[in-house]
């Protein structure tokens, strides 16, 4: 059967119409001979999220955004309608994340699957919805607190230097040149007597070396006494002289407690005030020996017997028969 012009004519018309409305739904992220499930999620903003924008979960793409569009309840709410592929199936009360997909690659929808044994999504269902915040985000969040505190560095510098300004006036500056020209000065200075320092050493390398000869002869002598201390028997000695202290504090003791001869000497007045009386009758007798001597001493020649005297120096008359 051969067909007219006008029969080719209407079927390719046909064809062109049926070829458009497929491209154009495509495009929207509609596909007519697919059975994807259609899935809805609100958000309050959707800036940079477009029809066509990729769906994906666990970073696998399995749909794209259908439409954009208001509630319309008077709230402002967006709802995205999305087209995914019946290849996975999730819970009902799995999240649908709105996240930026890079810098420059717009944003795009991560459904968050849950597996809580729930009744499966299904065609016409709304998720969950949440906005992950992007890098942009990110970096604003970090930024705007280091922005505040620049700034108020930057307030706080420019007052600083305000201040400077006003304690560095044209006397101030002028003392701050002389004492750098001063110190100039004592750096020449320092410099010169660092160089009379080194001539005095070079001139003098001799006697220092001569030095350090003696101060190290000095401590191999004070190694060989530390040595020599080392080992002497320094814990018998020590043992020797605790037991001379204890000794000696023993004697002490036995002094003051007022106990043998030499205690009884410091601690009884008795033998004081007999020693004092002593004294006292030693020296009556030596001054008595000195004034009348012929009391003590006697020499007779030719056998006459000696002359007694009484206490008080008087001759003894005996009568002789």
């Amino acid at each position: 059967m051969k067909l007219s012009k006008e029969i080719k004519t209407a079927i390719l018309v046909i064809s062109g119409i049926l070829l458009f409305i497929f491209i154009f739904n495509y495009l929207k992220g509609e596909n007519l001979f697919d059975s994807s499930k259609k899935i809805s999620a609100f958000y309050n903003n959707v800036e940079g999220l477009a029809p066509s924008s990729a769906v994906t979960i666990n970073g696998h793409n399995i749909g794209k955004v259908q439409s954009i569009e208001f509630k319309g309840d008077g709230s402002g709410l967006l709802r995205v309608t999305m087209s995914i592929s019946d290849e996975f199936s999730f819970s009902i009360n799995s999240e649908a994340h709105l996240y930026e997909a890079g810098l420059i690659g717009g944003k795009a929808i991560a459904i968050v699957p849950a597996f809580d044994g729930a009744a499966l999504v299904q065609n016409g269902d709304i998720l969950i919805s949440m906005v992950k915040p992007g890098l942009t985000d990110l970096v604003n969040q970090r930024l705007t607190p280091l922005q505040e505190k620049i700034e108020t560095v930057m307030a706080s510098a420019d007052q600083l230097l305000i201040n400077l300004n006003d304690i560095f006036d044209v006397q101030t500056k002028n003392k701050i040149k002389l004492s750098i020209a001063e110190l100039s000065s004592t750096i020449a200075s320092f410099k010169s007597t660092s160089e009379s320092i080194n001539g005095l050493v070079n001139d003098n390398k001799s006697a220092i070396g001569e030095t350090i000869l003696n101060f190290n002869q000095i401590s191999e002598d004070l190694t060989i006494v530390s040595k020599s201390l080392s080992e002497s028997d320094l814990d018998s000695i020590m043992f020797d002289l605790k037991s001379t202290i204890y000794n000696f504090n023993s004697l002490l003791e036995i002094i003051e407690n007022g106990e043998g001869t030499i205690g009884k000497l410091m601690k009884d007045d008795h033998v004081y005030v007999n020693l004092q009386g002593a004294t006292k009758q030693l020296e009556e007798l030596m001054e008595d020996i000195k004034l009348n001597p012929k009391r003590y001493l006697h020499f007779s020649l030719f056998g006459n017997k000696a002359k007694q005297y009484d206490s008080e120096g008087n001759e003894i008359k005996i009568n002789q028969d």
